[in-house]
């Protein structure tokens, strides 16, 4: 009895763990291809993503492991989000950026609200330019993975929304590169503007470096505003979802309180007044753990990219990319002629 037990558990847990594992790989993978020329500038998570559409489109979904997938994308992504947190420093933020995060507030309200209004003139798939309207007003891929389960997004939508915003922030920050030295403004100025118009942290970073520390420091602060915002932005969907569902005939249309963000909270505070104070932890230490969190956030996106049919994709992504791409440069001419 025992030993037929033992056979009926075996098999779900290794494929559990196959799962997981599966998507490791690809992300491995995608880290690789990071490394070639030409795919450096996009980085390891957009390239992960971009095999385990390709893998989708050949060999079709991989059935007898998704379980370990579905758990990558959902509960490792989870975990991605409350490390996520960490990068956050709160009192950096409040003391130094009060005028930034108004400015950063102004941002994040414009990216959400043409994007959408863009979508509907084009008419667009709603729930995917609302995730690129937020992924370009806040930060990127991890804005768009909080959001998604609040609006309950299909992972293949999370996925479309996330390679696009990988992608396109990619390509701007590239583009800040080649024209901020022949703009009129200080290095200082440029790092505000980078850091109030590119998607993602590491696109930021990517962009504003070549002009200096100075332009880098500040650039960064100007971001961790947009990243400090996530939290009541979130709170203000979950609101207007509740209440969507409260005037409709659906009384059963619950939304889940996300609870990750409680940790992705606490994990702020911690990493913004415990961890280098009260409990000495090294800078060696914080790299590993944004290391951890780069790649539990990669496997994560492979297990969405999974869901991805190309067919889908021509026909679903191209007008949201077309709106995000519009609010994308209005955002930044904006925020430039405002510096």
């Amino acid at each position: 009895m025992a030993s037929q037990k033992v056979e009926k558990i075996r098999p779900p847990f290794s494929k559990w763990i196959g799962g997981i594992a599966f998507t490791f790989f690809i992300a491995l993978l995608g880290y690789l291809l990071a490394m070639v020329p030409g795919f450096d500038k996009i980085g390891q998570l957009a390239c992960a993503i971009i095999i385990a559409v390709v893998y989708r489109q050949f060999f079709g979904y991989p059935e007898a492991i998704r379980s370990g997938i579905a758990f990558s994308s959902k509960r490792l992504l989870r975990a991605a989000i409350i490390l996520y947190g960490l990068k956050l420093n709160i009192d950096t933020v409040i003391q130094d950026g009060l005028g930034l995060l108004l400015r950063d507030a102004l941002v994040i309200i414009f990216a959400i609200l043409v994007t959408v209004w863009l979508a509907k003139v084009l008419k667009a798939d709603k729930t995917i330019s609302l995730l690129l309207g937020v992924g370009t007003g806040i930060c990127g891929a991890a804005a768009i993975a909080a959001v998604a389960p609040i609006v309950k997004a299909k992972d293949e939508d999370t996925a479309i929304g996330v390679g696009i915003i990988a992608l396109m922030g990619t390509v701007f920050a590239i583009g800040y590169t080649i024209i901020g030295p022949l703009l009129p403004i200080s290095a200082i100025e440029y790092g505000i503007w980078t850091g109030s118009s590119i998607h993602e942290v590491a696109q930021v970073a990517l962009a504003a470096a070549p002009a200096g520390d100075d332009a880098l420091a500040i650039a960064l602060l100007a971001k961790l505003g947009r990243v400090f915002l996530l939290i009541p932005v979130c709170f203000v969907f979950i609101y207007i979802i509740k209440r969507k569902n409260k005037n409709s005939e659906q009384p059963d249309a619950k939304i889940e309180f996300p609870w990750f963000l409680l940790g992705f909270i606490a994990l702020s505070v911690l990493g913004s007044y415990v961890f280098g104070q009260s409990i000495p932890v090294s800078d060696d230490v914080m790299n590993i753990i944004f290391s951890i969190t780069n790649w539990l956030l990669t496997a994560a996106m492979v297990g969405l990219g999974l869901n991805v049919s190309l067919r889908d994709l021509r026909t679903k992504a191209l007008k949201p990319l077309i709106a995000m791409t519009i609010t994308s440069l209005c955002l930044s001419v904006l925020a430039y002629l405002t510096i």
